[in-house]
């Protein structure tokens, strides 16, 4: 019993020595932000052109985050044309627009915030991407532009 206990301990030093981690790699999480900014440029609702779509910053750099790591970064901006309608309606359908987006065809997992409900001040939505930890944060504003987006991942050593 003694002898598989040190045999897993040692295991396991031998693999944090090594390198080996259960989660995923910096290349492996800008990787995927940059194929959500791909997403975000020819995704049906962003690729309107009176969306007037902006990539503020590109998820192409490694950002210093923490003592030899690093993070990747996705900033955008978007509109959605207020008709003539009460605020909370207009807030109400650009923050479902933008959910039904990150989760249908981004593959985030969002996570709630009822108290948010009927304000006309804005929304925030936040999500996550379990598997890679990038995590999104989209304002809704009552304003143009009407989302503002920030992913990013998680800091990570290269």
């Amino acid at each position: 019993m003694r002898f598989a206990r040190l045999t897993v301990i040692g295991l396991a030093l031998v693999m944090a020595a090594s390198g080996c981690t259960s989660g995923p790699s910096l290349k492996e999480a800008a990787a995927e932000l940059q194929r959500d900014t791909q997403r975000l440029e020819t995704n049906g609702v962003f690729k309107n052109p009176l969306k007037k779509l902006r990539i503020l910053q590109r998820p192409d750099k490694d950002v210093p985050c923490d003592k030899e790591k690093f993070r990747r970064v996705l900033r955008a901006t978007a509109d959605y044309e207020r008709i003539n309608e009460p605020m909370d309606s207009h807030l109400g359908r650009s923050q479902a627009l933008m959910e039904n987006v990150l989760v249908q065809d981004f593959g985030y997992k969002l996570e709630h915030e009822y108290s948010q409900m009927d304000t006309d001040e804005g929304r925030f939505i936040h999500g996550v991407k379990k598997g890679l930890g990038i995590t999104v944060t989209v304002y809704v504003a009552p304003e143009a532009p009407t989302w503002r987006l920030d992913a990013m991942t998680p800091c990570l050593p290269r």
